[in-house]
């Protein structure tokens, strides 16, 4: 009964809205009671209504009620509090729905504060407390709140299940042990336990160590980052000095050709000037001269007429036609071919240059050596595509370009192509302008026979030896309508594989992986090599007679 009056007591000093020991407690017209702030928020919420009720009865009150403080429930918690029961709020905390509740309570449940592995019940508090102070019960095995006890009971038997059956890796009670499980290898649970305590222990081991190895290599890669930062800002800072140097250069020499042209105008004005001078004082003195003569042919006189003419005859030297040079839209036509011709030189300087800083920069190994898998699907190796046109500076005389330099014929005329060291002099063979490092992904369209290769820019460009895949400069897949070849430094390999008009090329520089595949619906490897590639690499293009390729 004591006991039960104590319960009592907790429960009519507990607010129902904020399930914490009444505070400040105030009883409203319905009689219940609660903290005078929960009632004040809730009611203040019912305000837009107009009509306030009990959170627990549901009556209604019209007007809002004035709150008054329930000075013997303020004293009876202050009393409590007193006596040591200030401990009571942590007991009166209701279970809620994702809570343990104490499977002892009556009415509403509190949080569970421990499980039984014995009694396999859930317990507050104070029901708990049993469990401390009576000898039996001090032995049981108390763990955190558990939900899944009743997993512990044998559905069959309806005992606790304490056997575990290696045979079939599962927990069994002792009925089960000498029933369908018998003849099994069993242990007790606690046995089984022990041993698999073991190997998690060595696999928490391992982990841990792997943990530990882990955070040193990330200590290592941020080391690196920084490393990585340092040195890339420095470089910029150097090649921006560099470049800097490059462009004063470059404007002092376009201020120089500005000075030597303006010198050479103003050099070549004065000549002309001066000579126009020269034929302005002429066609004066000439005038002056047919005027005389023209008053003299006028003359009535014989003798005046006479006597006169040999003074008046005689010419001065005139200015020479031939001295007098036109040249229409021709003046400083050599500076601007000289400039253009140094444009050229440039270009291509800087086009080979950016792409050995391009190669050494894509080469910096800035991460731990994990090679990158190569694409399954065409999807995935289009997302290395890169567009590919072909040097007209490279290509065999009866080789026609056609649609943007993207496609190659092989034709019986000789194309009208400038003189040009990259030109190949022997065998139907092209490159690409565009070099490639990296990843890179091309397809090419082809018909007849043809071969798709890539090359060094620095392959031979006459002779038998420049032919792809004869040098170990290039590699090539060898097309056409019967069968695939591959050659590379003059071994030739047979290669099989479905017969495609498309030749799909995957390339990883870096990890030295050169493929081929055959691409129709699918993708099918028709041979990869293996290698590391020192250089650069161009996609090059060899077209037989009567066929044609293009890149795609």
């Amino acid at each position: 009964m004591a006991q039960k009056g104590v319960q009592l007591e907790e429960e009519a000093i507990s607010c129902s809205i904020c399930l914490d020991l009444l505070k400040d407690p105030v009883t409203i017209p319905c009689g219940h009671s609660y903290c005078k702030n929960c009632i004040k928020s809730h009611w203040d919420t019912e305000d837009v209504k107009k009509v306030h009720s009990c959170p627990q009865c549901r009556q209604s009150f019209t007007p809002r009620p004035v709150l008054v403080k329930n000075t013997m429930l303020a004293f009876l918690v202050e009393e409590l509090k007193k006596t040591g029961l200030q401990a009571a709020p942590a007991d009166l905390c209701y279970a809620g729905p994702e809570d343990v509740a104490c499977d002892v309570c009556t009415g509403r449940k509190r949080k569970a504060h421990n499980s039984c592995l014995v009694c396999l019940a859930s317990y507050c508090g104070k029901h708990l407390q049993p469990h401390h102070d009576v000898p039996p019960l001090k032995k049981h095995k108390l763990v955190e709140p558990d939900k899944n006890l009743q997993e512990n009971i044998c559905s069959r038997h309806d005992e606790v299940m304490k056997m575990f059956c290696r045979t079939d890796q599962q927990c069994i009670c002792y009925l089960c042990s000498v029933d369908e499980h018998k003849g099994h290898d069993t242990v007790s649970a606690a046995a089984e336990r022990t041993e698999r305590q073991r190997v998690l222990e060595g696999s928490r081991h391992n982990i841990q160590q792997r943990i530990q190895d882990r955070e040193e290599d990330v200590k290592l890669l941020q080391q690196e980052v920084k490393a990585i930062n340092c040195y890339a800002d420095e470089e910029v800072v150097r090649s921006k000095k560099v470049f800097s140097k490059l462009i004063r250069l470059m404007k002092k020499r376009r201020s120089d050709v500005k000075q030597q042209v303006r010198s050479q105008q103003e050099t070549e004005v004065s000549r002309v000037k001066e000579l126009q001078e020269k034929l302005e004082q002429e066609i004066t003195e000439l005038k002056r001269k047919d005027a005389e003569l023209k008053k003299l042919s006028h003359t009535e006189d014989h003798n005046q007429f006479l006597h006169n003419y040999p003074s008046l005859s005689a010419l001065s030297e005139s200015t020479h036609s031939s001295s007098i040079n036109i040249r229409p839209l021709k003046y400083f036509e050599d500076v601007t071919a000289a400039v253009s011709e140094l444009r050229d030189k440039l270009q291509d300087v800087l086009r080979e240059t950016w792409t050995n800083i391009s190669l050494t920069v894509t080469q910096v190994d800035v991460l731990l050596p994990n090679p990158q898998p190569e694409p399954e699907t065409r999807a995935g190796f289009l997302r290395y595509s890169r567009e590919l046109t072909l040097d007209p500076n490279t290509a065999y005389r009866y080789l026609l370009l056609s649609e943007g330099n993207r496609k190659a014929t092989a034709t019986h005329k000789s194309q009208s192509y400038s003189c040009h060291a990259d030109r190949f002099t022997y065998g139907s063979q092209v490159l690409s302008r565009e070099s490639l490092t990296g990843r890179c992904y091309w397809e090419v369209e082809w018909r007849g026979g043809v071969e798709v290769a890539v090359a060094y820019k620095n392959i031979s460009r006459a002779g038998s030896v420049s032919g792809f895949g004869r040098n170990d400069k290039s590699w090539a897949l060898h097309c056409d309508n019967d069968s695939y070849k591959f050659y590379h430094n003059k071994v030739q390999t047979s290669v099989l594989g479905p017969r495609s008009s498309r030749i799909g090329v995957y390339l990883d520089h870096s990890a030295g992986i050169l493929s081929f595949y055959s691409v129709s619906e699918t993708m099918t490897l028709l041979h990869r090599v293996q290698t590391t590639f020192t250089q650069p690499l161009y996609a090059g293009i060899y077209v037989y007679v009567m066929s044609t390729a293009e890149f795609s």
